[in-house]
């Protein structure tokens, strides 16, 4: 690799930060590709040097999202020596903990899947349910292995937990007073002391 394909890569990158933060707070349909090329300093003919048109970006930047937690995701799975609580519990640390360090890509993902083509949908939508569905073989696992209760739907509690998750990027302030641990313990608290099998010890 060349340092002028090095420079259209940095610049790519940077230009996709950029658009990313545009996204988040101006949202998709209301930020316009001279909002971009103004904000990055260039031209319309640069952005079309990168991307196909808006959509384009929207796809890049949903298929990023959703393939690092995916990966985020199959690392806590596959960790060895974790029991389903535990691995229950990073999931959901990982979504919160998401929300510092991309958290306008978080708003966009959630808000923004609207304004892609079905086709485009059609590429995301596997991954956004590949999430929700290993959360619910985690549960499933842990009902199987007695630390959940098995009267419980597992398929039904995956969405619960996604739901409530979730919901944190459109309020969580990471520099607020409570920080990531302590409200995915609180998170926690609340699925645990619904989800947990009693036991006889006391």
């Amino acid at each position: 690799m060349d340092f002028a394909e090095l420079g259209r890569m940095g610049m790519k990158e940077r230009m996709m930060d950029s658009i990313i933060e545009l996204f988040g707070k101006k949202g998709f349909q209301a930020t316009s590709i001279q909002d971009i090329v103004d904000a990055n300093g260039v031209t319309k003919g640069t952005f079309y040097y990168y991307f196909k048109n808006k959509e384009d970006v929207l796809v890049h930047i949903h298929q990023s999202f959703i393939d690092h937690l995916l990966e985020g995701q199959e690392n806590i799975m596959t960790s060895e020596g974790l029991s389903n609580q535990e691995k229950l519990y990073r999931i959901v640390e990982l979504l919160i903990g998401n929300i510092r360090t991309n958290g306008h890509s978080a708003l966009v993902f959630f808000q923004e899947m609207r304004h892609l083509s079905e086709e485009k949908t059609a590429i995301i939508m596997p991954k956004r349910q590949q999430f929700q569905l290993n959360i619910q073989k985690v549960l499933e696992k842990g009902m199987a292995d007695g630390e959940f209760k098995k009267t419980l739907r597992a398929d039904m509690l995956s969405y619960a937990v996604l739901g409530m998750a979730n919901w944190s990027y459109f309020w969580y302030e990471p520099e607020g007073e409570v920080d990531e641990k302590s409200l995915t313990d609180l998170y926690m608290q609340l699925i645990f002391n619904g989800v947990k099998e009693e036991t006889n010890d006391h």
